[in-house]
């Protein structure tokens, strides 16, 4: 079963860590962070990792969970994710930026290494709907 190894941005943007730094996983696993900030989940190769996510009770951030906004972004660090058809992410955040949705995102590969909570990048604050739950 595919492992997702997982870090909340606003961790990362706390402690001033940069998103490219090789060490950024090892780092959050020395920093003493509850499991809502930084952990692993495993993830049935046909389970979106949104719903993984909130199966083990945590909290991620998700608003149409239909590919349509950016409120459930990740970027992946490592691995592969497939989504299904996606309508707010451009050719270049995909391909080169490794922006996935988790709402219709499942693992590609056994081992994988997110950073959730990506809707507060830049580029994607544009494409977020807040809705409060």
């Amino acid at each position: 079963m595919p492992t997702v190894e997982y870090l909340n941005y606003e961790v990362i943007d706390d402690h001033s860590w940069d998103m490219d730094d090789e060490a950024l996983f090892e780092k959050a696993a020395d920093a003493g962070l509850g499991s809502e900030d930084y952990g692993s989940l495993e993830v049935n190769q046909s389970e979106y990792i949104l719903e993984a996510a909130e199966a083990q009770g945590y909290d991620w951030p998700f608003s149409c969970r239909a590919g349509a906004c950016a409120n459930c972004a990740a970027i992946v660090k490592e691995g592969e994710i497939d989504m299904d058809m996606q309508q707010i992410l451009s050719n270049e955040e995909v391909d080169e930026k490794d922006v996935r949705l988790t709402c219709i995102g499942s693992p590609a590969t056994d081992s994988i290494r997110i950073v959730y909570n990506a809707k507060h990048l830049d580029y994607l604050q544009n494409r977020v709907i807040w809705i409060f739950h």
